[in-house]
C-alpha cells in the first residue's frame, strides 16, 4: 500500500509537468483539469504556495529568483507541521479555478510560475540530503531532552555543511518535531516526516519509549534510525530492531558498574525501586541477572506509576540499605521527597541514582511539580547518592573531528541557550544538557556515514538520492557505513557494537556537600576501575547493606559462677574430710552402727554432685563449639551417678528399716547385712548405667543454639542489631530421654519418701541414725520436685536457671552432710575414748560384752519361759484332779484304786 501511494505520487509530480506545458501550448480548461484530477496527490509544496503566487504581480513572477521559493524561507511551523490542510486545499484550488476562468492570462501567466516554480524546486533539491528528526521537548513526564539536544544538532548540521571535504556538492537539512516524548505522538510525527516530502535517507530519535516505537516501523520503511537520547536494553535487540544504531550507551552499561562498585564495598544485599516503563523493567531484568551471577541478593524489587509512597514505604519495611534507583527525573524529584519523608537517607542508606539527571535537578522545578518538600530538605535527602553514566562529554582536551574540544562544544551551547532564555550562568540548564554531546555527535555520524555511502554508490553510477522507501540495496549501504564508523567526538571516542550500542567507559559521582564529585572511572571491555578516593560518607565509613545482626552467646555471670564455684568447692572440701573422719573412727560405735561404707558411698555421690556444678557453669566463654558436647555428656553422667550413689545409699537404709520393722518377731534378734545395702546401691546404679549409655549410643546430646528476639544495642550510635543465643545440651529424642530419666528417678524418690514416712518414729538399733537419713530423703525429696519442674521453665534465663540448679544441689549435700555426720562428729567430740553414747542413741548405750551377755539372756529366758509354760500346764491338770477329789466322787467303777499321783511321777 504504502510503495504504491508512493508511486502514485511520483506519476502524479510527472503527470503536472506535462499538462502544464499543454496548459501554456493550448488553453486554459486543460490546465486546470489537471489541477482538479486529483486533489489528494497533489503535492503538498506546490499548494502551499498557492496564496503566495496570487499576492505578486507579474513583473514581479518573472524577476522573483528561484531561491525566493526554498522551502528553508518558510517558517519552522509549516516546515515541521505539514502545510495545509485538506479543506483548505480544495477550498484555494475553487479560488483560484474562479479567477482564473475570469482572466485567461492570468491562468497562463500562473502556470507558468508553477512550472518555473517546480522545476526550480527540484533543481535546487538536487543537492540536500534530507533526514528527519524526532525531539522530546514540550511534554511533561518522561525525558524532554530535546531541550538542549535539538539545538546541539543544530550546532552539527552547521558545522559539516561547513566542511568542505564532507558531502561534496550536498548539504546535510533536518526536518523535525517535537514527540513530547510520547511514544503515540512520536509515531505520528515519524509518519508525518515520511509521508511528506522531501525523501528523507535517515532519522534521528530521542527517548527510550519513542526510540522503541520509531525503531520497529522504520524497518519497514528501509530507514536506519539512530538514537541519541535512548538507554533502554531492550533496543539491543537486533531481531526486533534490525536498523537502530544510537550514541547513547544502553541503560544496561550501568550495571556492570553498579555490581563493580558493590563488590568494592563488599555490599551482597540490594533493592530496586523502578518506573513501570521498558527502558527501565529491561535495565532491571539485566541488574537482576548480573546479581545472580556474581551472588549479590535482592531484596525486593519495587516499581510504581507515578506516586512513588508507597513503594518508598516498602523498602524501609524490607530493611533496604543499598537501594538502585531507575526513573526519569520528573519520577526522581518525588521520589526523593518520599525518601525525606521516610527518612531513608543518611549513614545507614546508599542510593544509585542514574547519571544523565542535570547537576541541580533535585532543587529545580519543585513548585512548579508540586513537590511538598523544600530545597534543603531535597539537599539533604540527596546528600551521599551515588550516579553512574557513561561519559558524554570527552574528558580530554583535544580536538574532535569538528575541529573543537568538548569545552568549545560546551562554549557555543551556552551561547545558543542563553539566546533561548536559558539561566546558564546560574547553572539553570535545560534538560537534556547532558545528552547534547551525543545529538551533536548523532549528527556527525550520519554525515560520516552517507560520505562513506556516496564513495561506494559512486562507482555503482548511484546516488543517495536515488534512495526510496523500498530501495533496500542504498538501505544496506547506509546500515553497513554508520556500523564501521568511529571517530572522536565531542562526548568521546564514538563507536558502536554489533548490537548497535555506543561502547563508553562510565563515570561515577557522588554527591558531597550538595555539589556532584567524581569519583572514578570504569572500563567495562578492560574491566578496570579507575579510582579516586574521593569518597565521602556521612558516618564516617561504608554503609552496611544491611542491619548487621551480631549473634551475642548469652553466657553465665561471671561473678555468680566464681560463687557457686566457692561453695560447691567448700561442700566438696567438707566431704572429702567426711571421708577422712569416717574412716579414721571407723572403730567407734557410733560409726559402726551407721554402716560407715554406706555413708562412704553417700559422700562420693556428694562430691560428684557439687562437681557437676562446675560443668553446668561451662559455656561458651570458657569453651570451644567443638568441646561443649562432651561437656553435655559429662554433665548427665555425673549428676545421675553422684544422685544414685548419694540418695541411693540413704534409700536403702531407710530400706533396711524398714524390713526390720515388718519382719516376724523371731528374725528381729539377727544382724544387718552390710551386702545387702551395697547390692541395692549397685542396682541402682546398675539401672542409670543402662539408661546413660543407650542414651549416649543412640542419640547423644549435642550443642543447640535458641535464638531470641533482636534487641537494641547498648551503643545507639551502631548500626546493628543483637541477636541473643542460648546455648543448650539437647538430642534429637531429648524429651523421651529425660521423660525415662526423670519417671525412673521420681518412682524412686516417692518410695523412698514412703519407706521414710512409714519408719519415721522407729529405732533400730542396727542402724542408729534411720531418722537423720529419713530427714535427708524428705529434704532431697522436696527439693528435686521443686527444682525439676523449674529448671524446665526458666532454662532460657541462664543466670536464674544455674542459680536454682546449683543453689538445689549444693543444699541437698549440705543439708545431707550435716544432718548424718554432724551428731557423729559432735559425739565423737564428746566422748574421744568411745564412753557411753547415750545421749546420742538410747539404744547403744551398752557395751559390746554386755550385749553378747545380753542375747544369751534373751535366749536363755527363752527357754526357761517354754519349761515353765509346760510346768503350769501340769500343775493346771492336778488342780484339776484335787479338785475333783475334794468334792467326793468315789473311784472308779471297779473298784480300783486311783492312778497313780501325778506330783510323784
Amino acid at each position: 500500500m504504502q510503495l504504491h501511494e508512493y508511486r502514485l505520487k511520483e506519476k502524479t509530480k510527472i503527470k503536472i509537468k506535462i499538462k502544464m506545458t499543454k496548459f501554456i501550448l493550448n488553453s486554459q480548461s486543460i490546465t486546470m483539469q489537471v489541477i482538479m484530477d486529483d486533489p489528494h496527490e497533489v503535492q503538498n509544496n506546490i499548494l502551499g504556495q498557492y496564496r503566495k503566487l496570487l499576492n505578486f504581480n507579474i513583473q514581479f513572477l518573472k524577476e522573483a529568483p528561484c531561491s525566493f521559493w526554498d522551502r528553508s524561507a518558510r517558517t519552522k511551523s509549516e516546515a515541521s507541521h505539514g502545510e495545509l490542510s485538506l479543506s483548505s486545499k480544495v477550498s484555494r484550488k475553487f479560488y483560484f479555478t474562479r479567477h482564473i476562468e475570469k482572466c485567461p492570462w492570468l491562468a497562463l501567466l500562473f502556470a507558468y510560475c508553477l512550472l518555473k516554480f517546480v522545476s526550480c524546486e527540484e533543481k535546487e533539491d538536487d543537492n540536500v540530503l534530507h533526514i528527519g528528526g524526532i525531539f522530546p521537548i514540550g511534554g511533561e513526564g518522561g525525558w524532554q531532552g530535546g531541550q538542549a539536544c535539538e539545538p546541539a544538532a543544530n550546532l552539527a548540521l552547521e558545522d559539516v555543511n561547513n566542511r568542505k571535504d564532507l558531502l561534496p556538492g550536498f548539504t546535510l537539512k533536518l526536518h523535525w518535531n517535537d514527540s513530547e516524548c510520547e511514544p503515540g505522538l512520536g509515531a505520528s510525527v515519524m509518519y508525518n516526516l515520511l509521508y511528506n516530502k522531501p525523501q528523507k535517507l535517515m532519522l534521528l530519535a530521542g527517548c527510550s519509549t519513542v526510540c522503541t516505537t520509531v525503531a520497529e516501523a522504520a524497518k519497514m520503511w528501509n530507514l536506519v534510525v539512530l538514537c541519541y537520547g535512548a538507554s533502554s536494553p531492550a533496543l539491543s535487540d537486533r531481531t526486533r530492531f534490525p536498523t537502530l544504531f544510537r550514541t547513547h550507551p544502553s541503560a544496561t552499561v550501568h550495571n556492570p558498574t553498579r555490581i563493580k562498585l558493590m563488590e568494592k564495598f563488599g555490599w551482597s544485599r540490594v533493592a530496586i525501586l523502578q518506573q513501570a516503563e521498558e527502558v527501565f523493567i529491561s535495565t532491571v531484568e539485566d541488574l537482576e541477572a548480573r546479581c545472580k551471577e556474581n551472588q549479590i541478593e535482592i531484596v525486593t524489587r519495587q516499581s510504581f506509576l507515578s506516586d512513588p509512597s508507597d513503594a518508598v514505604r516498602n523498602l524501609v519495611r524490607q530493611d533496604a540499605r543499598i537501594i538502585v534507583g531507575l526513573f526519569y527525573v520528573v519520577a526522581a524529584r518525588r521520589v526523593l521527597c518520599e525518601i525525606y519523608h521516610q527518612g531513608l537517607y543518611g549513614k545507614q542508606y546508599v542510593w544509585f541514582f542514574i547519571g544523565w539527571y542535570e547537576d541541580n535537578w533535585f532543587e529545580v522545578n519543585l513548585e512548579k511539580e508540586g513537590i511538598t518538600c523544600t530545597h534543603d530538605q531535597m539537599r539533604a535527602a540527596a546528600e551521599g547518592h551515588i550516579t553512574t553514566e557513561a561519559l558524554m562529554w570527552n574528558q580530554n582536551n583535544q580536538k574532535t573531528i569538528s575541529g573543537m574540544t568538548s569545552e568549545d562544544f560546551r562554549e557555543r551551547l551556552n551561547d545558543v541557550l542563553r539566546k533561548s532564555n536559558y539561566d546558564i550562568d546560574n547553572m539553570r540548564y535545560p534538560e537534556g544538557y547532558q545528552e547534547a554531546p551525543l545529538a551533536y555527535d548523532a549528527v556527525w555520524s550520519v554525515a560520516l556515514a552517507f560520505n562513506k555511502t556516496m564513495a561506494r554508490l559512486q562507482s555503482r553510477g548511484r546516488t543517495l538520492k536515488s534512495f526510496t522507501y523500498t530501495d533496500k540495496e542504498i538501505a544496506d549501504d547506509i546500515y553497513s557505513a554508520i556500523n564501521s564508523t568511529q571517530f572522536l567526538g565531542v562526548s568521546g571516542v564514538v563507536a558502536f557494537s554489533s548490537q548497535g550500542d555506543r561502547i563508553a567507559l562510565t563515570q561515577i559521582e557522588q554527591v558531597i556537600n550538595g555539589t556532584y564529585v567524581k569519583l572514578g572511572y570504569y572500563d567495562i571491555q578492560a574491566d578496570n576501575l579507575t579510582w579516586f578516593n574521593k569518597e565521602k560518607w556521612s558516618g564516617g565509613k561504608v554503609p552496611q547493606d544491611r542491619t548487621i545482626v551480631r549473634r551475642v552467646l548469652r553466657t553465665l555471670s561471671v561473678p555468680l559462677f566464681i560463687c557457686m564455684w566457692i561453695i560447691s568447692s567448700i561442700g566438696i572440701i567438707g566431704a572429702v574430710g567426711l571421708i577422712a573422719f569416717n574412716i579414721c573412727y571407723r572403730h567407734r560405735r557410733v560409726i559402726i552402727s551407721s554402716h560407715p561404707v554406706c555413708n562412704t558411698i553417700m559422700l562420693v555421690g556428694v562430691i560428684i554432685c557439687l562437681s557437676s556444678v562446675f560443668l553446668l557453669g561451662l559455656d561458651g566463654q570458657f569453651i570451644s563449639r567443638e568441646e561443649y558436647p562432651a561437656i553435655c555428656q559429662a554433665r548427665a553422667w555425673l549428676l545421675s551417678i553422684g544422685f544414685t550413689l548419694g540418695y541411693g545409699a540413704m534409700f536403702s537404709k531407710v530400706w533396711r528399716v524398714h524390713r526390720l520393722t515388718t519382719k516376724a518377731k523371731s528374725d528381729t534378734v539377727k544382724r544387718v547385712q552390710p551386702w545387702k545395702l551395697y547390692t541395692m546401691v549397685t542396682g541402682l546404679l546398675s539401672i542409670d548405667f543402662c539408661i546413660l549409655i543407650f542414651w549416649q549410643i543412640y542419640d547423644p546430646l549435642q550443642r543447640t543454639i535458641e535464638v531470641f528476639p533482636l534487641e537494641d544495642p547498648v551503643n545507639i550510635d551502631d548500626d546493628i542489631k543483637i541477636r541473643p543465643e542460648l546455648e543448650h545440651c539437647e538430642s534429637d529424642n531429648h524429651n523421651v530421654w529425660l521423660g525415662l530419666m526423670y519417671g525412673y528417678k521420681g518412682l524412686v524418690l516417692v518410695f523412698g519418701l514412703f519407706l521414710a514416712y512409714e519408719t519415721r518414729s522407729i529405732k533400730v538399733k542396727q542402724i542408729n541414725d534411720s531418722r537423720y537419713v529419713g530427714m535427708s530423703i524428705y529434704n532431697v525429696v522436696v527439693l528435686c520436685l521443686i527444682t525439676a519442674p523449674v529448671t524446665l521453665v526458666i532454662a532460657s534465663q541462664q543466670d536464674a536457671s544455674f542459680t536454682f540448679v546449683s543453689l538445689a544441689l549444693i543444699f541437698c549435700c549440705f543439708l545431707s552432710m550435716a544432718l548424718i555426720f554432724v551428731p557423729k562428729v559432735i559425739e565423737v567430740i564428746r566422748h574421744p575414748r568411745d564412753k557411753a553414747e547415750s545421749k546420742y542413741n538410747p539404744d547403744v548405750g551398752i557395751s559390746k560384752e554386755d550385749e553378747d551377755r545380753y542375747q544369751k539372756l534373751l535366749a536363755e529366758n527363752e527357754e526357761l519361759q517354754k519349761l515353765i509354760s509346760a510346768k503350769e500346764e501340769k500343775i493346771r491338770l492336778l488342780k484339776q484332779r484335787l479338785a475333783e477329789k475334794d468334792m467326793g466322787k468315789p473311784l472308779d467303777g471297779k473298784g480300783g484304786e486311783l492312778g497313780p499321783n501325778p506330783l510323784t511321777m
